[in-house]
């Protein structure tokens, strides 16, 4: 993710209650847009992203474990913000603040086994200013951020990152935390995830499918069964460096979510609340003929988001002694 030019990442947990927060910092304001699938959705400030709306740009993008006591991660963030002078500002006025907008989503990571009795103090605002007060230029993979508790399926879930330069130059970006009711590895074919097809470099273990093999119908392999409602959900922030307008952002947040479909088997159900935010940094312009390469860059984005959910299952796996 801050292979994209403009954008910085802040990650912070709190172990003994096993949950995360993740802040997507832009350097100034940048636009934004939002898909949202999944049948049990929290989020934030989406309503404003929309095209016809009076926001067009955004001073971050903030992923929260917790269910819905995650969400005030972003009151932490949009806080620390406006103490610095960022936000829209509907009028310059002395003693009139801007209004930072923070757009959030959050997972379930509620049925953990972690230390949930906070009573009335919830540690997501003071998570989520740490991880804005951490973001920089790394990212750490798995156990880390807003997905520090999650499970992928049977798995343990977690944080993933994937980045790609596009034949034309463009630059696209995925940071996902993975906590799906479905699966995110092939059944019956050992370690094989079903983003193989679009794996680099062995990025996440170089599995491939045995000779031979087909999937079994409707064989959903290390999906979770009798999941309650609301306790998985894949949020995920797609990033380029390319000039959009609110309604191409929104056009590369539907193209992205195609990556979930390619890396999690079933996706999108009654039962996560899945949520692909896009940023887009201005750092270079589209062509005048927009829409073929605005084509190219939804698909190269859902390849890459396919990627970063393999990539942050696999370190999580790895981490956990899978």
């Amino acid at each position: 993710m801050s292979d994209v030019s403009g954008l910085r990442v802040g990650q912070a947990e709190d172990a003994a209650v096993k949950t995360g927060v993740t802040v997507i910092l832009p350097d100034r304001r940048a636009v934004c847009a939002v898909d949202v699938r999944g049948g049990g959705p929290g989020t934030r400030e989406t309503d404003a992203l929309a095209s016809h709306t009076l926001v067009d740009a955004v001073d971050a993008v903030v992923l929260s474990g917790g269910s819905s006591y995650g969400l005030a991660a972003a009151d932490g963030v949009a806080a620390a913000l406006g103490a610095r002078g960022r936000g829209f500002a509907l009028m310059d006025l002395p003693g009139v603040p801007k209004s930072p907008v923070v757009p959030s989503a959050i997972l379930y990571d509620l049925a953990n086994g972690g230390d949930k009795a906070w009573g009335d103090d919830p540690p997501y605002r003071r998570l989520g200013r740490d991880a804005l007060d951490a973001a920089g230029e790394t990212v750490a993979l798995g156990r880390a951020g807003a997905g520090f508790g999650a499970m992928a399926g049977a798995h343990p879930g977690g944080t993933g990152t994937a980045s790609l330069v596009t034949l034309a130059g463009y630059t696209i970006g995925a940071l996902v935390c993975v906590n799906s009711f479905g699966s995110v590895t092939l059944p019956g074919a050992g370690d094989v995830y079903w983003a193989w097809p679009f794996e680099i470099d062995g990025e996440f273990g170089g599995g491939r499918p045995p000779a031979g093999w087909s999937m079994p119908p409707q064989d959903w392999g290390a999906a979770k069964y009798n999941p309650g409602a609301r306790e998985n959900t894949t949020i995920a922030v797609v990033a380029t460096d390319v000039a959009l307008s609110p309604a191409q952002a929104r056009r590369l947040a539907i193209m992205a979510q195609d990556g979930l479909a390619r890396a999690i088997r079933p996706v999108h159900t009654p039962f996560d609340g899945d949520v692909v935010f896009t940023l887009s940094t201005g750092g270079q312009p589209l062509p005048d003929n927009a829409d073929p390469a605005l084509a190219e860059l939804g698909a190269a984005a859902a390849d890459t988001l396919a990627r970063a959910v393999a990539r942050g299952v696999h370190a999580a796996r790895r981490q956990q002694g899978e």
